[in-house]
């Protein structure tokens, strides 16, 4: 049998449109969950260095909807839309996100795992599959991955442990 994959393997379909973050927190998962569906709490961390955030609604159960502005140190307002597919409390958010209007070409599905550990720390792994390969190739050139590891490291710091 070829080790090489082929084109109906699901695995090398996706791989050329998922970004992929981990980052390990020294906080329970049920914080770190609460963290991701608690408009208060998000705020507080969501998005990039110098990004300001704004929730309108954050409904965090299959078939919800969060809807939330960043944004920027020079003014500029992003919109965002979170419609949840999969909300396992503290293990597993999926939902498909983009800006906040309805036929987003650019929306991209989110999966977040939070996977406690036996020393109480977390570990917080964020994919995002992108609609086409040469999506994830835009959004990588911007910045996404730096920008995303950004948030990561401000939620650290909001669980207090950065």
């Amino acid at each position: 049998m070829s080790s090489t994959p082929t084109v109906s393997d699901p695995t090398t379909w996706a791989l050329d449109r998922e970004i992929v973050l981990v980052r390990v927190l020294d906080a329970p998962r049920d914080a770190v969950f609460d963290a991701w569906t608690e408009a208060d709490a998000f705020c507080q961390w969501f998005g990039p260095d110098g990004f300001t955030c704004n929730v309108y609604e954050m409904d965090a159960r299959p078939g919800g909807r969060a809807r939330l502005d960043m944004t920027a140190p020079d003014g500029t307002v992003f919109t965002g839309r979170f419609d949840y597919l999969e909300v396992v409390p503290g293990e597993r958010l999926v939902f498909d996100h983009g800006a906040d209007v309805d036929d987003d070409p650019d929306r991209f599905r989110m999966t977040v795992t939070l996977d406690e550990q036996s020393d109480g720390k977390t570990v917080l792994t964020l994919r995002q599959l992108h609609p086409t390969a040469q999506r994830r190739t835009d959004v990588i050139g911007f910045g996404a991955v730096e920008l995303g590891l950004q948030s990561l490291t401000k939620l650290a710091r909001h669980l207090g442990v950065a």
